[in-house]
């Protein structure tokens, strides 16, 4: 039915929850809808999208997302989705990232908005953009200026978000908006549809999470997260143990490639509870410095030992060999210890690394699976120390420049043993 101009009314399998239809009945030029993880924002988010390129037959629009891959993996699967189970008929050319809609002729343009600039002169009759929070705000207000097709029946800018703080998405939407703004706020436990399928959900993310992530990512609170500490979760009182080495049990050693100074922590792991033995800091040293300063402190463990660490440990230098590559070398020539090495290829981001770490401090539930050692003093001073930059979600590296290293190695362990208990991690390569 290619260049039908007329609106086609069709039915949808779709059972909008109450936040989901305030969204969908919302007149406003610009809307959002904000809501924890669980709330339906994807689906409100392409359903919206599937709506008014009914409403403004053979005019164009935008679905985006802050990174191709999160539009391909998210956005775009859900948007397929819903058409093949509703039969709309559609074609999609993966070359372009244009999918045609054959009812009435009408466009969308699938991009990812991180080059901005790129979007500049596109006319269109309405956008959408997934996770708002983490898309720039100068990547929205190019948008808002393509919102001009004058043939177009509904001009409309629209997003879905979980929280992020109080940044220029919840001053945009909430606390200053203009008259052409409106922000739906979704509340946790109304997706009925998820707690039929799995009753526990909310208790599973309790264990799993701190307890600022858990009010943010699953009850989609709005927190100050950018003036406080970067490890909210963690309290002497909980986390500090006297932890002595258990000979029967394996080292593991987590490595932040710093010259001045270069940092490690030695742990051991029981079950699912982590405990930090040791501290290694060491001023202008070398890789093969901390070696040395290990095989001093442990000279000789049978029970194995694990390296963890830095991705950047996988570079090579001039010399030819990595940091990785020194440490095995070091280790087949002075000691009977045979270390095995758990490094992805790519780092954890940060985010993902300050999550798992809270999270081990202390659940939402109120469960401890990190303690550290008192004799850590440079570690627990990054914990208690280490912030965000003002009005950022940038952790201040510079405020002091002998922090994060200890922190940051400790995560790089933390991650990687969650990735691999998670999801069984392959080794084809991705580890060295």
């Amino acid at each position: 039915m290619g260049g039908l101009k007329t609106s086609l009314r069709r039915g949808i399998k779709y059972s909008p929850l109450p936040s989901q239809k305030r969204f969908h009945d919302s007149t406003s030029r610009f809307k959002g809808f904000s809501g924890p993880i669980g709330s339906g924002k994807s689906q409100a988010l392409c359903q919206e999208a599937i709506k008014l390129s009914y409403v403004n037959p053979g005019r164009m629009g935008l679905l985006g997302a802050p990174t191709y891959p999160m539009l391909r993996d998210a956005t775009l699967t859900t948007l397929l989705e819903i058409l093949d189970i509703n039969e709309l008929p559609h074609e999609f050319s993966k070359a372009e990232n244009v999918l045609r809609m054959k009812d009435t002729d009408s466009r969308i343009l699938l991009r990812s908005v991180d080059e901005f600039d790129r979007l500049r002169g596109t006319n269109l009759a309405w956008f959408g953009l997934d996770e708002l929070t983490y898309t720039s705000e100068p990547a929205w207000t190019t948008l808002e200026g393509r919102v001009r097709d004058a043939a177009a029946k509904r001009l409309c800018g629209f997003a879905v978000w979980t929280p992020r703080g109080y940044d220029w998405v919840y001053n945009r939407f909430i606390a200053t908006p203009s008259p052409a703004y409106e922000a739906i706020l979704a509340k946790p436990f109304e997706n009925r549809h998820l707690l039929a399928n799995v009753p526990d959900y909310y208790d599973r993310l309790k264990s799993s999470y701190d307890e600022t992530f858990y009010q943010q990512e699953a009850l989609g609170a709005y927190l100050n997260l950018n003036a406080g500490r970067v490890y909210s979760a963690f309290e002497r009182n909980d986390n500090l143990l006297n932890c002595g080495a258990e000979p029967g049990m394996p080292l593991l050693w987590a490595m932040d490639f710093n010259v001045d100074p270069m940092c490690s922590v030695v742990a051991q792991r029981w079950r699912n509870t982590f405990y930090v033995l040791d501290e290694i800091v060491l001023r202008g040293a070398t890789t093969l410095d901390a070696c040395e300063e290990f095989y001093k402190r442990f000279p000789a463990w049978p029970s194995g030992l694990t390296i963890y660490g830095d991705a950047s440990g996988n570079s090579r230098k001039t010399s030819g060999s990595s940091d990785y590559d020194a440490m095995r070398e070091f280790f087949r020539a002075k000691s009977r210890i045979a270390p095995s090495f758990r490094v992805p290829s790519k780092n954890p981001s940060v985010k993902e690394r300050v999550t798992e770490m809270n999270a081990k401090l202390r659940t939402a539930g109120g469960a401890v699976g990190l303690f550290v050692d008192p004799r850590c003093k440079e570690l627990v001073k990054d914990l208690e120390q280490v912030s965000y930059k003002e009005n950022s979600l940038e952790i201040d590296k510079d405020r002091d420049r002998s922090r994060t290293h200890l922190s940051d190695a400790l995560g790089y362990l933390i991650c990687q043993e969650r990735r691999d208990l998670t999801f069984g991690e392959k080794k084809d390569g991705r580890l060295v």
